[in-house]
């Protein structure tokens, strides 16, 4: 992406829309946040020409009031921060352009009105044991001085994003009544939001009793899906982007076992998300106790239980109904099989024919 400037406006084009597709979420479901960032912006440079050149000129004209404000923000927290004795680094980030870029278009604002264009970072040198702790306070001291967006708090302390992302972000009203993004996080927490697995992989080494991560169980559904990659080659690259999904809910078995699921999953989902026999034989599902159907959509925190019969088969319908390339790959597997089998009993029936 760095040396397209060398090459056709056709291949340019090409390779940055391959980029914005595959490249960068991917990047981003493993955590690799700088190469995601770098790779949307430079893919923007080609595929949005106008408006990157556009953004890229009013970051650096506001520059230096940009900086002036952040100084006067971080001013009284660095001075607490210190007093309590944190050991901390704190300092201001311009969003990337794309990232701005997605702000105006989905929220049909100008240049003017993103009131994020930048976001404040602390990264605090904390034990293992008191990091979460650590954060909490942090957030404590932020709005002490500055009043909280309820809306816009983000806690990925309690519950970590399925790449293994974890970082406590609020949205505070800050002077001149501008709205700032703070992110906090611990320096082995920023280790993984800067390296991703890399990161992921080495704090493992140093513990054989860490339990299987969250990214772990994502990566572990990918594998699935390359080992029996569908014959329709766009049918597969598009059940693999749908498990590039950012937004996840987390719902449990009876059990109390936490299953990651990207958005708008249904209870036929999570059957397959169990096991695949689990998922062909599934008629139905009770959500917190209440029967629903195969296509009900599950909530975070839905505790659910599926109901199953040996006589339930998959259904050409079930493509409708399930989101996750898992559950739609099994079921087209259950039905190649099916027709199989009837071919094979034709046959058979054929050639018993000929026989008498």
């Amino acid at each position: 992406m760095r040396t397209l400037d060398s090459m056709s406006r056709e291949k340019q084009l090409k390779i940055a829309s391959e980029t914005v597709f595959i490249y960068a979420p991917l990047a981003h479901r493993l955590g690799l946040y700088n190469i995601k960032s770098e790779l949307e912006d430079l893919a923007m440079k080609y595929t949005e020409q106008d408006h990157y050149r556009e953004i890229a000129r009013r970051l650096k004209e506001t520059k230096r009031e940009r900086t002036r404000y952040i100084n006067e923000f971080i001013k009284p927290i660095k001075e607490v921060l210190q007093e309590e004795g944190f050991n901390f680094e704190i300092y201001g980030r311009p969003k990337s352009i794309h990232s701005i870029w997605n702000k105006i278009k989905t929220k049909g604002v100008q240049f003017e009105e993103v009131y994020d264009l930048f976001a404040i970072r602390i990264i605090l040198d904390s034990a293992a044991d008191k990091e979460k702790a650590d954060c909490w306070k942090v957030y404590s001291i932020i709005t002490d001085f500055y009043h909280p967006s309820p809306e816009r708090t983000r806690d990925w302390l309690s519950n970590p994003k399925g790449n293994g992302y974890e970082a406590l972000h609020v949205t505070v009203m800050g002077p001149n009544g501008k709205w700032v993004e703070v992110q906090i996080r611990s320096k082995r927490m920023n280790d993984y939001a800067e390296k991703g697995v890399a990161a992921h992989w080495r704090y493992k080494e140093g513990n054989s009793n860490v339990q299987e991560s969250k990214f772990e169980q994502w990566f572990s559904q990918i594998r699935e899906i390359l080992n029996s990659p569908d014959t329709n080659t766009l049918d597969f690259l598009a059940d693999f982007k749908s498990n590039l999904f950012t937004e996840e809910i987390y719902v449990y078995t009876p059990k109390g076992d936490l299953k990651i699921l990207p958005a708008s999953s249904t209870a036929l989902d999570f059957a397959y998300s169990i096991h695949s026999a689990v998922g062909n034989k599934c008629i139905g599902a009770k959500v917190n106790y209440k029967l629903v159907p195969l296509s009900h959509k599950l909530r975070s925190g839905d505790q659910v239980e599926i109901i199953t019969s040996n006589k339930q088969k998959p259904s050409e319908d079930w493509l409708n109904i399930v989101l996750t390339a898992k559950a739609k790959s099994k079921i087209k597997d259950a039905l190649k099989e099916e027709k199989r089998k009837v071919a094979m009993d034709g046959k058979t029936s054929c050639t018993a024919s000929w026989t008498i």
